[in-house]
């Protein structure tokens, strides 16, 4: 059985607004890949994630984008024994009644292994941190992780 996680965030604004702010590789910049987004999150295309706190770029493959609904793509897993896989992230974008957004992200394929259970213990907390920095971002133009890992 593969380890597998799921956080989620309501963040007051339009679905496609949220939606933008994810796939434009400026808006992840500002708020998210401190290093750099580089590449439109589009179906079948191979971007680069940058972090200050893991330095060098990601490729991340997008698998799969339905706008303003999901975004599924897969990347190295970040497990320091087994680095020999992927695992998938799926964003999922949900409109609600009131006008914000539900945003969940599913990240699966965790080997059950020490090191792949503590990988995606450090990834869950990641994207929890993506989230609170997405909602400070589209709500307010605030960037939560300026100066926070360099």
């Amino acid at each position: 059985m593969d380890l597998e996680f799921k956080v989620f965030i309501f963040v007051g604004r339009p679905v496609e607004q949220v939606f933008e702010a994810v796939a434009d590789p400026i808006q992840l910049s500002r708020y998210f890949t401190t290093g750099g987004a580089f590449g439109r999150l589009q179906s079948g295309h191979t971007v680069t994630w940058d972090f200050h706190d893991f330095p060098g770029a990601f490729p991340v493959q997008v698998d799969e984008v339905v706008p303003n609904r999901s975004i599924a793509l897969h990347w190295a897993a970040n497990d320091s024994q087994s680095a020999d896989y992927e695992t998938r992230v799926l964003f999922t974008f949900s409109a609600t009644d009131d006008g914000r957004t539900k945003v969940e992200i599913e990240e699966s394929g965790w080997r059950e292994t020490p090191s792949g259970l503590k990988a995606s213990y450090g990834n869950c907390m990641g994207w929890s941190q993506m989230l609170a920095a997405l909602k400070a971002w589209v709500e307010h133009g605030i960037n939560l992780r300026d100066g926070a890992y360099k």
